[in-house]
């Protein structure tokens, strides 16, 4: 079940990358940034998983030689990526539209001034 994890990690970080290399669209583009971004926070919860793990939630009683937790400091990090993400996302997107005002278009080719 893991191995599957890694395969759908990678083939979204590779399917973002695809959106963002060959679209010429900014929508298309934010979009192929956001799923590279899931794809990797994918293959960090994945990283961090361990089999037959429990959460590392426990009182002082619980805790013997025999607990096995799952690692929480990928989890935070993914949940910090999230909200990064969200954020990156959203100023992303008030790019975009800032840019269809000021230049009529989306399509990268198009915007003659953004080349240096």
């Amino acid at each position: 079940m893991i191995t599957f994890n890694y395969i759908c990690s990678f083939f979204l970080i590779v399917l973002g990358f695809y959106t963002i290399v060959t679209k010429y669209n900014l929508v298309k583009t934010v979009i192929g940034m956001s799923i590279m971004d899931y794809g990797v926070n994918l293959l960090i919860i994945s990283v961090g998983y361990n089999p037959g793990g429990t959460a590392p939630i426990f009182t002082a009683g619980e805790l013997t030689k025999a607990s096995y937790f799952v690692d929480p400091i990928p989890q935070a990090l993914t949940l910090t990526s999230i909200v990064i993400g969200a954020c990156v996302t959203a100023m992303s997107m008030s790019l975009v539209i800032r840019m269809k005002e000021s230049y009529g278009t989306l399509d990268t080719r198009e915007i003659r001034r953004l080349r240096g």
